[in-house]
């Protein structure tokens, strides 16, 4: 019977260092988790303010040119969504390989480009 007793308090002993380790790995985890999700947050209001006053200064060039009476030409897209709707039947071998290009492999197929002079060019051409 001593055996069994003896054998049964290891165990034990050994299931609550077990438990005593696992919750202590748990909170660092926590904690870590805390601080990268807090870095994050302030990473991301950084750039809230930056797009805001961005904006503020778009509105207030927007007014001084209307007070002014000059004209005031909107920042051009950085970045379009291009949609293919024909096929390849009777296009150009040129208008294919812009359309690889593209990754418009496919019809209704769509991609976000990034608007370069490059890219411009061949949206022109397609």
């Amino acid at each position: 019977m001593s055996d069994a007793f003896a054998s049964q308090t290891k165990k034990l002993e050994a299931v609550t260092k077990l438990k005593a380790r696992r919750q202590a790995i748990l909170k660092k985890s926590q904690e870590k988790r805390n601080e990268k999700r807090m870095i994050i947050f302030k990473r991301a209001e950084t750039y809230v303010k930056q797009y805001r006053a961005a904006e503020r200064q778009l509105v207030a060039l927007r007014r001084q040119a209307k007070k002014g009476e000059n004209f005031f030409r909107e920042p051009e897209a950085k970045l379009a969504i291009v949609i293919r709707l024909k096929g390849l039947i009777g296009v150009s071998p040129k208008l294919r390989k812009i359309l690889q290009l593209l990754r418009l492999r496919q019809i209704h197929n769509a991609v976000f480009v990034r608007l370069t002079p490059a890219t411009r060019q061949m949206l022109r051409l397609v």
